[in-house]
This record gives structure tokens, sequence and C-alpha cells, in this order.
């Protein structure tokens, strides 16, 4: 892994679009992830992948991956790339995944707080549609990517929580109706306001959020056999202690929230 930050998650859109070989949203100026795009020419030099998971836990910062290194490798197995990435400010989740998926600062994508309007600025998603690729997000009912990218031609499955998000990404899968699939889990962030970001349950809410994005790897692989994809566990921020309360936050300028890494895979048709 590399020492420091050379991007932040402006890039994940760009470089979504330049391996599904897609024109990017209209506001994305961030720079693609040249180890991500190497790492894709070596499976499959030449060629655009077709298919496309992504899988967002909230709050999984970077001290997360590095503290807890064996328990990443179960990700690593499946999306061996990993970069170093800077959240954008504040590091609050609607904040970030609009800039994630837009490929747009704050200020240009206009989700400056917390707060979780419909966004009406170009998307990834809608340069998606453009390039006639289905779409699903399937995420937990009212969270954040549940509710910004709405009123686009694109599929929502809103669940209950993780464990149902899970269960429909899997029917999802099996179906093989997308091209695109954005998954949002959210236990983690949630076991951390309510104690601290490494509590004990804090850490069995990480280890199920590895232990989903391993399920859903799985699940490409037979699924999506015949085709080339590409699979990413991409989180939004990290989270720190706040010491008013003595309990887990984020959305401050540090270190422990901004700092994230992303890993990313890729799958080749069996016996191309």
């Amino acid at each position: 892994m590399e020492s420091g930050p050379l991007f932040n998650i402006t890039s994940i859109t760009p470089t979504i679009c330049a391996l599904m070989e897609i024109s990017p949203p209209a506001l994305a100026a961030g720079n693609t992830l040249e180890p991500v795009i190497e790492a894709g020419k070596l499976v499959r030099p030449g060629g655009k992948f077709t298919k496309c998971l992504i899988y967002a836990p909230d709050a999984i910062g970077t001290s997360l991956a590095l503290d807890f290194e064996r328990e990443f490798e179960a990700v690593r197995k499946y999306a061996p790339v990993s970069v170093p990435l800077r959240s954008v400010v504040p590091p609050k989740t609607p904040v970030c995944f609009a800039s994630m998926f837009t490929g747009a600062l704050p200020q240009v994508h206009g989700v400056r707080v917390y707060e979780k309007p419909v966004l009406s600025c170009d998307t990834l998603f809608d340069a998606l549609v453009q390039a006639r690729k289905r779409v699903a997000i399937i995420a937990v009912t009212n969270s954040s990517i549940d509710r910004i990218f709405r009123n686009r031609p694109i599929d929502y499955f809103s669940e209950e929580y993780d464990r149902e998000v899970t269960k429909r990404t899997l029917s999802v899968l099996q179906n093989n109706e997308y091209e695109f699939v954005l998954v949002y889990h959210q236990e983690y962030d949630d076991v951390l306001h309510a104690t601290t970001h490494r509590s004990a349950k804090a850490l069995e809410a990480m280890r199920h959020h590895i232990h989903s994005f391993s399920t859903l790897a799985k699940a490409c692989a037979r699924y999506w056999k015949d085709e080339a994809y590409l699979i990413a566990f991409a989180p939004d921020h990290g989270a720190h202690i706040d010491m008013t309360s003595g309990k887990g936050t984020h959305g401050e300028d540090i270190p422990e929230d901004m700092e994230v890494t992303h890993f990313c895979g890729f799958g080749e048709p069996v016996g191309r």
C-alpha cells in the first residue's frame, strides 16, 4: 500500500467510466486512478469491462484496513488492487457519495453539509444510462445513497437493513439484468455513533461488511462468469472519537476521517 493518499474519491467516477469505456458525467474533474487502470489493462489488454459492482460500506477508514490487515485479506482476495484516497470536506456521508458518483467536489455538486437532496446535476448513473447501461442501486431505505440519486431511469431497491440489501443484491446478480450495481451497507457507521469506532460491536460490524463483500464477490464470479467485470470495496470516509460525547463520529478534516482505502478487482470471461 502506498504511504499516503495521492488521489481523492472524486477519481472513482472517471475511473469507472474509463474502464467501461463510457463518457464521464459533465462535472467529473477527478483524475483516473492509474494503478487501477493499469491493473485493468493487465487483465484485459485493449478491452473494456462490461459489468461493475461497487460495494460501499459506510465509514470504513484506512486506519481499519491497516490495523486489521488480516481481516482485510478477505477483501484483497477478490480485490487485490488497493489505492489510498482522500475523502472530501466535510467527510459526511451524503457529501462524500455525491462527490464519489459525480466526480466533482462539494462546492461543485452542491451538497456541502449533512443533507439528502436529490441531485439535479450529471452523475455517473446518468452517464451509464446515456451509454445504454442498466443500473441498479441497492441500499438501506432512506440512506444517502437511497435518496440523493433518485429521479433517474434506473432501478432502485430500498431495503430494511444490510442483510436485506445483500439478499436483494444476490437475487439481482443471479438474474443478470444489470451492467452496473451499487450496494450500500451502514451497520458499522450506525454502531460507531452509538458506541465508538473501535468498540467490540463496531469491529463485529466491520467484519460483517468484509464478509458481505466476499459473498458478493463470489456471486459476481459465478453469475458474471461470461463477462469482463470490475468490483470494488469503496467506503466514503473514516471516523474518530468525539472527545465531548466519548462516542464515534466523523466530519472533520483530520486523517482519521479523511483517509480511506479502496480495493478493486477484476474478472474476465471464463475460457476466454
